[in-house]
């Protein structure tokens, strides 16, 4: 009798396991200042049939109902900051909880970049209120609890704030054309405190810091050392997708 107990007690634990791994696939956020090369690490990784990749969901934030709030909170952050953020924080919700079939899911930064990273920099520059923080934070704080938004890995795409820049010039979108220098140099802090010297907030996942500085043509084969712990290989081998 007991030896059955033992043998239903390890499938339920097996089935268990196994739900949780199908509701949970191997989340990986790729987090970096503006300008880090996100979208070319992620375009990387879109070939394999196995990988779901999730971009920021810059296409909502441009409309809104109608409204632009990326523009608008770059044209007036005092004013739109906290509804940005607000919007923000419910759209990366979406792609934490956004079901897959595949066994690796990569997301573009994630809700903890917003709060950690973002709603941190408008709050020291005075850009939000303390009781608007509040507000995020508390709402962050229920959201992260309460739903499934768990990473297991996070690649930090490394830049220094002046290639950064640079990158940011060369590619002239509408929105970011009066973004400061000064804002992509105290960007970069705030991602140094929180993912290389973790003096800053909570570092939920291990971290896996690659060099984004280097060039698109050889930036590859930084990507390729670190694929193994990137797509958790030893339980989900690649395949390349079919075009």
């Amino acid at each position: 009798m007991k030896s059955v107990k033992n043998l239903i007690t390890k499938m339920a634990n097996t089935l268990a396991s196994s739900k949780s791994e199908l509701c949970h696939p191997f989340t990986v956020a790729v987090e970096g200042n503006v300008g880090s090369g996100k979208t070319t690490f992620l375009n990387h990784f879109n070939k394999y049939e196995n990988v779901a990749v999730f971009a920021e969901p810059i296409e909502l934030w441009r409309d809104c109902d109608g409204y632009n709030l990326l523009d608008l909170m770059y044209k007036d952050p005092k004013k739109y900051s906290f509804t940005f953020q607000s919007y923000v924080q419910l759209t990366m919700l979406r792609q934490h909880q956004k079901k897959i079939q595949q066994p690796v899911k990569l997301m573009e930064r994630s809700i903890y970049s917003a709060r950690y990273c973002f709603v941190e920099k408008m709050s020291r520059d005075g850009l939000m209120a303390p009781p608007a923080v509040a507000v995020i934070d508390q709402w962050f704080q229920y959201v992260t609890k309460s739903q499934d938004t768990n990473l297991d890995l996070i690649v930090y795409l490394r830049t220094s704030p002046e290639v950064a820049y640079e990158r940011i010039l060369k590619r002239n979108r509408s929105e970011e054309r009066t973004v400061p220098f000064e804002y992509i140099k105290a960007l970069h802090e705030i991602h140094e405190d929180w993912l290389m010297k973790k003096t800053l907030h909570k570092c939920n996942a291990p971290v896996i810091v690659l060099n984004a500085n280097l060039d698109k043509s050889v930036i590859e084969e930084e990507y390729q050392k670190y694929e193994p712990h990137i797509l958790n290989l030893n339980k989900s081998p690649l395949r390349a997708k079919s075009y």
